[in-house]
């Protein structure tokens, strides 16, 4: 490490894990409650907006969404959020983390309320509505991955950096169990006080009216964990990183982070004259010398997990159904239908999906990050090869349990594993100028996967079917294990150090950024 780092920067390296960062993860991760929450709630409601909109007198099967409406109303809030990390990611190397923060979580309350008030009569008025209110929640949402993990890395100790970054990141899990309990109270609620009758018995009456209020109440309830921490967001001082480095304002930074700390700091602003001619910028050769390589590793191994992740995901109803877990649709009356698709979601994220995240968090510091998400790669093509290749052996109903196990762990080292590192690694190994932006790029990058993911998996598994599709995805975890191979190891190391920024305050040219595994 330079001797001559900032004393600011240091103190923060080098501090106690106090109260400071448990409230900024808490505030952080309140966001990505309210992400999860949003993004993984539509699939819980897909099939009861088909039966309210899309009901046909006297077919055999209830009402659903034609492919093209379920995709757009699936996918739009990706396309949202894949614009947000970009633009907000850029912003917050611009204008400031802070700066930035709270407008994200403002576009995130109003769009969720919004969406639920989609208006009109018609399916087609409904959807439109739905789908543009989705598309700016994901806008907000998107804004959300850059400023929260580069805010935590740059609030954390380097000793326990990875744990803070990756428990914001956790807060997901937290927001899909959310989804799902939410659904599975809103929709008991509303079957014990409106019984209706299946849809075998009577089609028209198996939906009741007060249905339509159910799939409103569950999209606007992911306003509120956002509106209540919004006031936290804005009392955040701006991270001490960007204050002295990007903003070259040595003074402030001592200022702030002396309140926060509690301890006294020399402003120090000579050191930041010193390396001012070595600001390279994104699109330079530069940048691409010393960290091509690392965002080409963090942008393909976000795409190739997410294309996996989300659409596991986003059709486990689907998966619940071809095994007979959730029973078939006429055999239900609607509300019934939310309540055993959430049920099915809720057990999931108990299970596996929760505690995979925090097993990162536990160990994400011993192992190191490169590990770990080598080693969830691995399991997760494992576990897709272990339940393609004998697909018809799982749909038996003796095997059933067998399978919804197998489907659980490749969400265990999903979360142990890629989903959480891929988000934790771009936070840390790029220069503060560029931090978030490359965050964003690396993050839109996932969410251009998660696009593949949900829009090519509905209709692979229409065309090609369930068991050659799991192949496919198979194929892409065995792709992400290669190129986590281009993605380096930062454990233990201070930011400045990993990123190659310590030696440029000195006007060497070493290659510490360049692969430290």
């Amino acid at each position: 490490m330079a001797k001559d780092q900032l004393q600011v920067l240091n103190a923060l390296d080098v501090a106690k894990t106090q109260w400071y960062h448990f409230t900024a993860i808490v505030i952080a991760g309140m966001g990505f409650f309210t992400d999860a929450y949003d993004l993984f709630c539509i699939s819980l409601v897909t099939n009861l907006l088909g039966r309210i909109y899309y009901h046909k007198e006297g077919a055999a099967t209830p009402g659903t969404l034609p492919s093209n409406v379920s995709a757009a109303v699936n996918g739009v809030a990706f396309c949202g959020t894949l614009t947000g990390q970009l633009f907000f990611g850029w912003l917050g190397d611009k204008m400031g983390r802070k700066r930035v923060y709270g407008l994200t979580l403002l576009i995130m309350v109003i769009c969720s309320v919004a969406s639920g008030l989609s208006f009109g009569r018609d399916p087609k008025s409904v959807m439109a509505t739905l789908c543009f209110f989705r598309f700016w929640l994901g806008f907000g949402i998107g804004g959300d991955y850059p400023l929260s993990a580069t805010i935590m890395s740059e609030y954390a100790n380097k000793k326990t950096r990875g744990a803070f970054i990756a428990a914001v990141f956790a807060m997901q899990g937290f927001g899909i169990l959310a989804g799902g309990m939410v659904a599975i109270i809103v929709s008991s609620s509303f079957k014990a006080k409106y019984p209706a009758p299946t849809y075998e018995m009577d089609a028209n009456g198996s939906t009741v009216p007060e249905a339509d209020y159910v799939w409103r109440i569950i999209l606007m309830f992911g306003a509120l964990p956002a509106l209540l921490t919004y006031y936290w967001r804005m009392k955040m001082p701006e991270t001490a990183r960007y204050t002295a480095l990007v903003a070259k304002n040595a003074k402030q930074a001592a200022a702030d982070m002396s309140k926060v700390l509690q301890v006294d700091l020399e402003a120090e602003q000579g050191k930041l004259e010193q390396n001012k001619e070595s600001d390279f910028g994104l699109f330079t050769t530069q940048f691409l010398h010393r960290h091509g390589l690392h965002l080409l590793g963090t942008t393909s191994t976000w795409f190739l997990l997410d294309i996996a992740f989300y659409s596991q995901n986003l059709f486990q109803k689907d998966i619940f159904s071809a095994i007979g877990w959730i029973p078939k649709a006429k055999t239900m009356n609607a509300l019934e239908e939310v309540y055993r698709i959430a049920r099915a979601q809720t057990l999931i994220a108990l299970c596996s999906t929760v505690p995979g995240y925090w097993f990162t968090v536990t160990l994400i510091d011993k192992m190191g990050r490169f590990k770990i998400q080598l080693m969830g790669f691995f399991f997760m093509t494992v576990f897709m090869f272990a339940l393609a290749i004998p697909y018809h052996h799982w749909t038996l109903p003796d095997n059933r349990i067998g399978f919804v196990i197998m489907y659980s762990l490749t969400f265990f080292f999903a979360n142990f594993g890629p989903n959480a590192t891929t988000f934790v690694v771009p936070a840390e190994i790029f220069p503060a100028r560029l931090r978030s932006t490359c965050h964003g790029i690396s993050a839109a990058s996932g969410k251009a996967g998660a696009i593949v993911g949900a829009f090519g998996f509905l209709y692979a598994a229409d065309g090609i079917g369930v068991k050659k599709t799991l192949i496919i995805l198979g194929f892409i975890n065995f792709l992400g294990m290669l190129f986590t191979f281009l993605v380096p190891e930062s454990k233990g190391k201070s930011l400045e150090e990993i990123s190659g920024e310590a030696e440029q305050e000195h006007g060497t040219e070493t290659q510490s950024g360049q692969h430290i595994y």
